[in-house]
């Protein structure tokens, strides 16, 4: 298989606040070569790196919001996040957990540092990833996949160089327990110091890293540091991953969907007019009722 090379380091971006619990670094559009297009199927992304939130009797996240056209997937790699939304549904994200959320037709949602974890406060490190959903899906119903660490598949590495937690699609043979709507892989690998994974996925996928923790290098030249985002190019197949240090990197590759994108907040549709229906549907209360 050919290599697949690096097309760009990405550094994070000067954080901003979504809301008053998540600090984050947007890659996914905010980048010049990452708008939507260029990341297709991916749509956002928000890192929230590793950061301290004092104690606060009132938790700190982000109230009432709407959701149409897309998935939501928060990965909490520190803290504890607790949601809930319209169709009745709620609970709390854990430490090494993920939940994948499919808004589809339509969500309210909220989200909020966990209520007792919000009273003592420590570090807060979350990734929130948005997908986008196929034209034909983005009116199905909302659901829910709540993917507890304890139930992760994982692969462990040969020679000690640690393991690989496979959130959705394929490694080595083992497939992650989340259903997708396309293609996708997404995975946390966790190496120790001098340890080596090895990946291939196909040409034309849109392919991403991102170094939640430590220092690593790809493909052996190419040297990337904690909270930097790489973009490889869809020049061949395969690539290297080395730990310099103990290190976890969030890996991402997805079938491009190659439709068209209209897009205006929280919503994520194909054309303008499927947006302006989308606000209308919210505004006459067709998302549903959650309170404060």
């Amino acid at each position: 298989m050919k290599i697949k090379n690096v097309e760009m380091v990405a550094t994070p971006s000067t954080p901003h606040y979504v809301g008053d619990g998540f600090r984050v670094h947007n890659f996914i559009p905010s980048h010049p070569r990452l708008d939507m297009y260029h990341a297709d199927p991916f749509i956002m992304l928000d890192y929230n790196s590793k950061f301290y939130f004092p104690p606060s009797e009132n938790p700190k996240g982000v109230g009432v919001h709407p959701h149409r056209g897309f998935e939501t997937v928060t990965i909490v790699y520190k803290g504890k996040v607790e949601h809930a939304d319209s169709s009745g549904a709620g609970g709390v994200i854990q430490e090494g957990d993920v939940q994948w959320m499919t808004a589809a037709r339509g969500v309210l949602h909220k989200e909020y540092h966990e209520t007792e974890w919000s009273k003592t406060g420590g570090e807060f490190h979350v990734v929130q990833l948005w997908v986008n959903l196929p034209a034909k899906y983005k009116m199905s119903p909302p659901k829910y996949q709540a993917i507890e660490n304890k139930t992760m598949q994982k692969v462990i590495l040969d020679n000690n160089a640690g393991m690989v937690e496979v959130i959705a699609g394929t490694y080595k043979g083992v497939e992650g327990s989340a259903s997708t709507f396309s293609p996708i892989h997404l995975m946390n690998v966790k190496l120790n110091a001098g340890g080596k994974a090895n990946f291939d996925f196909p040409k034309d996928y849109t392919t991403a890293l991102l170094v939640i923790e430590g220092d690593i290098s790809v493909n052996q030249n190419e040297q990337v540091p904690t909270d930097h985002l790489v973009l490889f190019a869809k020049d061949g197949e395969s690539f290297q991953i080395e730990a310099n240090e103990n290190a976890i990197v969030l890996l991402m590759s997805g079938e491009p969907l190659r439709e068209p994108i209209a897009a205006h907040g929280p919503f994520v549709m194909n054309t303008r007019e499927e947006i302006a229906q989308a606000f209308s549907d919210y505004q006459s209360g067709k998302f549903g009722v959650l309170e404060e």
